[in-house]
């Protein structure tokens, strides 16, 4: 029997969102999809909202008479400065405003490692460390879990703030080899951070069970993510396939990787 009576997934066209729209199909009765891009026919048991999160409206529409939010809608990755004000700053304050205004007590978040992204690699940054995001991708994370704090602060709404590292079909380089997230852990990690009895504001970092760990979910214990899948049966192929990094450079040096040197992407507009 379905956990959830209605669930709104925002990103459902992305790459983890098309996966999450199929996963998470077992966990709800209704599973109501968004994203500004068009996402296909809906299936019996799902809604389709196409539209920007930027706008108020058809976001106080759609989060009408759900039981929870998987928010993974926003920039995916760097993009100027409008872009990422408009789809991660404005439509996450939308969302959680929404949410308040008509009565949704959880959101699940789909932050990032970027976050946190000058941490150098040697501090092993557990869900306590201090922001220092490498992007304004970065920076817009940081901005939506400080929102997602005050919202439960102050009215209530409790968030699991999920700091996805790498979240692909498999490792290619040698930093997923602690920082990859396989898309079916991915789908664990949503479900644990829906179903655990209280979550409060919290953050896990979202990686597999890789034997090498980059990053500490030791304060995240009560959310009961349990990954079972991991990047070491493919270390042998991706050392042999890539180069020795240089530890001084700063894509080895911090946890960001080569987002850590991207320019501004306004430079390039």
């Amino acid at each position: 029997m379905p956990n959830f009576n209605r669930l709104l997934l925002t990103g459902a066209a992305g790459d983890i969102g098309k996966h999450l729209r199929k996963t998470l199909a077992s966990q709800t009765t209704h599973l109501r999809l968004t994203d500004r891009m068009p996402m296909g026919d809906a299936a019996p048991h799902e809604e389709i909202f196409e539209t920007d999160l930027g706008v108020l409206e058809p976001v106080l529409k759609m989060t009408r008479d759900v039981d929870a939010i998987v928010h993974f809608g926003g920039a995916s990755r760097e993009r100027v400065w409008e872009d990422i004000l408009n789809s991660t700053i404005q439509g996450s304050y939308n969302i959680y405003e929404a949410a308040r205004k008509n009565g949704v007590k959880r959101v699940v978040f789909a932050s990032s490692i970027h976050a946190v992204g000058y941490t150098p690699v040697e501090d092993v940054p557990d869900t306590r460390a201090p922001h220092r995001p490498d992007t304004l991708y970065g920076l817009s994370k940081c901005f939506v879990e400080d929102l997602a704090r005050l919202y439960f602060d102050k009215y209530g709404i409790e968030t699991v703030a999920l700091r996805i590292c790498s979240c692909f079909s498999h490792p290619v380089e040698r930093r997923q080899l602690w920082s990859w997230l396989s898309y079916d852990d991915c789908t664990r990690l949503v479900i644990s951070a829906l179903s655990a009895p209280r979550v409060g504001f919290s953050v896990i970092y979202g990686t597999s069970g890789n034997s090498e760990r980059g990053v500490s979910n030791v304060h995240a214990t009560h959310i009961g993510y349990a990954p079972q899948d991991s990047a070491d049966p493919y270390r042998d192929a991706v050392e042999t396939s890539t180069e020795r990094p240089n530890p001084h450079e700063d894509k080895v040096k911090y946890v960001g990787g080569w987002f850590t040197e991207l320019g501004h992407p306004d430079d390039d507009a």
